[in-house]
């Protein structure tokens, strides 16, 4: 199997006292954007890692068997702590995994199976969207690779992976950089 982690668990430390993934956007919580696109994707079981307000990020998910929830106890050690708590749920069994950001409201369910397939095919380790020379998020992976995320610290992410595994990534093409887009600051939210 190839699972997905969406990573919920952030502070929103650019929006003042509200959480970005609660906020509407289109007049659904920001979260909701990329969920839906996840689950109408090939990925059968997506960890939802959540930290940062948890309760109420689950409150508004919608429950499905295709989700399962963890909770990041150590949130606030950035990003890295996130990946972690979600690859616990990854088995040796798997193929591999996509790591997803629950921030990012424009990625396609047509660009996360592009990444499944490509993993599926066993050819390379890392499987990541390009667009000219800009490599962005979602990020998928062979399971050969787990244990390498065992040294990320702090606020890096999987792109850490991809800087070190260049020459075994598969750079799948985009026709656009807004799938990139993610929201930061309340400007983000206007349309």
């Amino acid at each position: 199997m190839i699972k997905g982690i969406l990573l919920a668990a952030g502070q929103s430390e650019r929006l003042k006292n509200e959480n970005k993934l609660l906020k509407k956007f289109k007049k659904k919580p920001l979260v909701y954007h990329v969920l839906k696109s996840i689950q109408k994707s090939k990925i059968k079981k997506i960890i939802i890692v959540l930290g940062y307000q948890s309760k109420e990020t689950k409150k508004i998910i919608k429950y499905n068997k295709k989700l399962m929830f963890v909770i990041n106890k150590k949130y606030k050690q950035g990003i890295s702590s996130s990946i972690k708590t979600g690859l616990k749920k990854i088995s040796k069994n798997d193929k591999g995994f996509i790591i997803l950001q629950s921030d990012m409201p424009f990625v396609k369910t047509s660009d996360i199976n592009k990444i499944y397939n490509s993993i599926k095919r066993k050819q390379y380790l890392v499987h990541a969207l390009k667009y000219k020379n800009r490599i962005g998020n979602p990020i998928g992976f062979d399971i050969s690779i787990l244990n390498k995320f065992k040294k990320i610290e702090g606020n890096v992410g999987a792109k850490y992976i991809v800087r070190r595994l260049k020459k075994n990534t598969n750079f799948i093409k985009v026709s656009s950089n807004k799938v990139f887009k993610d929201f930061d600051k309340s400007s983000d939210f206007v349309v």
